[in-house]
């Protein structure tokens, strides 16, 4: 067995003391600490919260040098450090736990060491050379991480909400779709489960496809919520620690580099202790997926079977269902669908938990509500998008199969009873069924109406009407 080569360390000092780190890592002591200190989850940051980040860095450095605060060599230096990380170089050295104390520290002091040792490789120097480019001094000039972290988040969540826009936007076309495709399609509608009026299908996607797109103006206007950012406020939002010409510059620099309409808040002590608008966004989140969970419950039901259930629609088979019961096929797309609504429910629950529990001038818990908001916004953008183009848009109808339970279901004589009464329809609901006839041949035999007259009063375009009119029911008589 070959000897391995012992790793090769570089050893950093703080005020605790010094650790040895690997040499060729980007990340400092604070960072190693940091994993040491919260090896609680195994999750990552949010891959849109690194891109953020980075970019939130980038704005101020920008803001510094154009301002003289950072000299020119060494400033450009670290703006080049940080778009490279913005554009996905170096994530594999952010590498503190998502679960965290101190209010979102130890993500700050990850970037900024990160930042700096890339700076100094930029500029010749070896990483590590605190000299060279320092993650405090030169990096974290005149900032916070209580106002870098949830400038972050907004800016990471505004790009997540766009996304999500558009996949919001896709699921209800594609169920806008099927809404005209099944528009000739009778079936039974239910309520509590039980036989109730009959209806189209297309119908049923109607309904599924307005209330999606109330979920997509709801996303859109949560991009207005967020666009404040408290960048410039440093610790508590006094910007104290800051020049006034960088308070006022920083936020404008920060809607250059990532292009979207951030702009500084107004108050800034307000926009660093509450974060009422993240409970807000998740609220909004929230009755998506709980769109999404009806709607994935809905569609079981109605492909429920297919022999033995409701089996008025066929999901299309993505996968095998069972490692044992051959041929069976789940309709496992609504599953995924209904577990990550319910993960998004229990994520809102947590933010306005976290939000509540932020005590004076800070939300020392904004770690867990940037890591709960952002896979909230995630999940439901995967969700949206798997259920439009692997489940929604190859559903088939089985019209045969609806009409025959629209033929064996009392349903259809509420048709008839604005003309002819509860009792005499309960009546005729009962002669049908003790002579073992479908309704409408029913109607025929006993001479409530002719059967044209039949055929149209549940035909898809009488039943897709709202209302009646008396003309209607001129030919039906009394059984």
């Amino acid at each position: 067995m070959r000897n391995q080569e012992p790793e090769r360390l570089r050893t950093e000092r703080d005020g605790i003391g010094e650790i040895d780190l690997p040499a060729d890592a980007y990340y400092g002591i604070h960072t190693s600490r940091a994993v040491r200190n919260f090896p609680f989850s195994g999750y990552r940051l949010h891959p849109a919260f690194i891109r953020a980040f980075a970019q939130v860095k980038q704005a101020c450095a920008k803001t510094n040098a154009l301002l003289g605060h950072l000299s020119g060599e060494r400033g450009q230096a670290i703006m080049d450090a940080c778009a490279e990380i913005a554009g996905g170089a170096f994530h594999d050295q952010i590498v503190v736990d998502p679960f965290q104390g101190g209010a979102g520290t130890s993500t700050n002091m990850n970037f900024n060491e990160v930042i700096a040792a890339r700076a100094a490789e930029r500029l010749g120097g070896d990483r590590g050379d605190r000299e060279l480019v320092n993650p405090l001094r030169h990096v974290n000039m005149h900032q916070s991480t209580n106002d870098v972290f949830p400038t972050a988040l907004r800016v990471a969540a505004t790009d997540l909400l766009m996304e999500l826009e558009r996949a919001v936007a896709s699921l209800q076309e594609s169920l806008q779709r099927k809404e005209t495709e099944f528009r000739d399609v009778v079936k039974v509608g239910r309520t509590e489960l039980t036989d109730a009026v009959p209806m189209t299908l297309g119908m049923s996607f109607g309904a599924f496809a307005e209330a999606v797109s109330r979920d997509r103006w709801r996303i859109f206007k949560c991009r207005e919520r967020i666009k404040r950012v408290n960048l410039g406020g440093t610790a508590i939002g006094t910007g104290l620690g800051a020049p006034r010409d960088y308070v006022l510059a920083v936020a404008g620099n920060l809607a250059a580099i990532t292009g979207l309409p951030v702009s500084r808040a107004e108050n800034l002590l307000d926009a660093t202790q509450n974060a009422d608008v993240f409970v807000e966004v998740s609220g909004m989140l929230k009755a998506c997926a709980a769109n999404l969970l009806k709607i994935g419950s809905d569609l079981r039901l109605l492909s429920s079977g297919p022999a033995a259930g409701l089996g008025e629609i066929t999901l299309p088979p993505i996968q095998a269902g069972s490692s044992i019961m051959a041929g069976k096929v789940n309709p496992v797309m609504p599953e995924a669908v209904t577990q990550a609504a319910l993960r998004v429910m229990g994520n809102d629950q947590t933010i306005a938990l976290a939000a509540g529990l932020g005590q004076l001038e800070l939300n020392h818990l904004l770690p867990l509500i940037t890591h709960s908001l952002l896979e909230s916004m995630t999940l439901l953008t995967a969700s949206c998008l798997g259920l439009a183009d692997n489940c929604v848009r190859g559903i088939e109808a089985r019209p045969d199969r609806c009409r025959a339970h629209v033929e064996q279901s009392a349903a259809l004589a509420t048709v008839l009873v604005p003309v002819l009464g509860y009792d005499a329809v309960e009546k005729l609901v009962a002669d049908a069924r003790r002579n073992g006839t479908p309704i409408p041949a029913h109607m025929v035999e006993a001479g409530v109406a002719p059967a044209d007259t039949v055929e149209r009063l549940f035909s898809p375009r009488q039943l897709c009407k709202l209302g009646f009119t008396p003309g209607e029911y001129e030919e039906v008589n009394t059984p």
